[in-house]
């Protein structure tokens, strides 16, 4: 298995793809077929896919906690103190 070298750099791939080539890389290197050089190469990529995709899986957690911080802030009307009028008629 000879190296792509038009190959996406990471930064360039989505989630998605960057998740779809990291599972290809592991099934290539589990076959056991591939040359020393060519599983070391795979490895190498493979660390380099996971490494961001575990930044990008924390960078949007982050993102999350924070809209979800934001909207717990988000005050609602006290209603209570307005005169019901349920029974007015």
């Amino acid at each position: 298995m000879a190296m792509d070298m038009n190959r996406k750099s990471v930064e360039e791939m989505s989630f998605r793809e960057a998740s779809t080539e990291l599972e290809q890389l592991v099934r290539s290197l589990e076959s056991g077929e591939l040359e020393l050089e060519d599983a070391l190469a795979c490895y190498e990529r493979g660390v380099e896919l996971l490494r961001s995709l575990r930044e990008r899986l924390s960078g949007a957690e982050q993102k999350v906690r924070v809209l979800l911080d934001a909207s717990q802030e988000v005050v609602a009307p006290d209603t209570t103190a307005a005169p019901s009028t349920a029974f007015l008629g």
